[in-house]
């Protein structure tokens, strides 16, 4: 009886073993995972790194290429002097050609798409005219109008998109989406109405340039809707550069003159007109090769917000590069017209949803 006593007093003075009997709650340590388990994990995270920083790439390339092929654009056009914009617009579809077929037979970037009836030929024929007339305008703004004042137009694109939706597919959109697009259209005129360097002609074929290029997007999805029609960016590409080149060629001569032999003199005597003309031409492509990859790598609204952000980047570099004047007033109107488009993205999005 002692004993047992004794064990018992033993026992209960031990701590360990006090623990045992309670309920006291014990510290669940997790198993050590095993070795390929670790090695999976930091695999995994390796990867993760690497995707975050291509994705980081592919953006600060679309960002490269937008602003600058706008830069060389306006560098060519009313600074250096070369006073030819639709040969060089037809330079940007020849370039545009050769890249992409570079990219899809021979890289195998994306699969290879066949036009499959004279229909459809025609209509990327249309497209391609509607794509030429944007892209001469805006080409041709750039020789009259800062680059400032270029995006500011250029960003009023929503407010043509819908007109012409309407116009054309009688689609009508909420409320909303319509009260967004008054700060659009309040800005523009807010900026037109203090730009230092106003030209008319030049406001002119920006307003072309802007009005063309909704018309495109709003034809495109007319016309190409059917599965066997639908073509992927990067092929539809392929297609419209040449038709484009085509169709600019006969314009470029009886505008433009005897342009191939003009230029080639300017070679002759200056070399660097060939580094800036393939230069600008490599870039133009790279304005739609980034645009696919953006979209491939994070969505289309991602593209949409940079596309936001894009016009107010541009008109600041440019100011910071070409020191064009510019006034509160001007700079506020973008602003409103650039927060209008934002406000416009939000409403179409919420719109689509309620549809959903």
């Amino acid at each position: 009886m002692v004993e047992a006593q004794t064990w018992t007093t033993r026992r209960m003075s031990n701590p360990r073993l006090l623990s045992l009997d309670t309920n006291d709650q014990l510290l669940d340590i997790p198993a050590t995972p095993p070795s390929d388990q670790r090695n999976n994990n930091n695999n995994n995270s390796v990867i993760g790194s690497n995707n975050y920083l291509t994705t980081c790439f592919i953006i600060a390339s679309w960002y490269f290429s937008n602003i600058g092929v706008l830069l060389l654009n306006k560098y060519l056009l009313s600074i250096y002097g070369f006073r030819y914009p639709i040969f060089l617009t037809m330079l940007h579809m020849l370039s545009c050609a050769a890249y992409s077929y570079a990219a899809i037979n021979l890289l195998q970037i994306v699969p290879f798409q066949q036009i499959h009836s004279k229909k459809q030929f025609l209509k990327i024929l249309a497209l391609s005219a509607i794509f030429c007339f944007s892209v001469v305008c805006g080409n041709t703004s750039l020789r009259y109008l800062p680059i400032s004042f270029n995006q500011a137009i250029g960003a009023t694109t929503p407010f043509f998109t819908a007109i012409f939706a309407f116009l054309i597919t009688c689609k009508k959109e909420t409320a909303e989406v319509y009260l967004a697009l008054l700060p659009v259209v309040l800005g523009i005129v807010i900026s037109t109405n203090s730009e230092p360097l106003f030209h008319l002609f030049g406001f002119l074929v920006c307003v072309g340039s802007t009005a063309g290029r909704a018309l495109k997007s709003v034809v495109q999805g007319i016309i190409l809707t059917s599965d066997s029609e639908k073509l992927h960016s990067m092929n539809l590409l392929l297609y419209m550069a040449p038709l484009a080149a085509l169709i600019l060629l006969p314009f470029s001569l009886y505008i433009e003159g005897n342009v191939f032999v003009i230029t080639l003199e300017k070679a002759r005597s200056d070399p660097f007109i060939v580094f800036l003309l393939a230069g600008n031409a490599t870039v133009a492509y790279l304005v739609n090769l980034t645009n696919f990859l953006v979209t491939k790598h994070t969505s289309a609204l991602t593209l949409q917000v940079l596309g936001n952000a894009k016009a107010a980047v541009a008109a600041v570099v440019s100011v910071l590069i070409f020191r064009n004047p510019v006034t509160v007033m001007g700079m506020s109107g973008f602003g409103i017209t650039v927060m209008g488009v934002v406000f416009y993205s939000e409403a179409k999005k919420r719109s689509k949803g309620a549809s959903h």
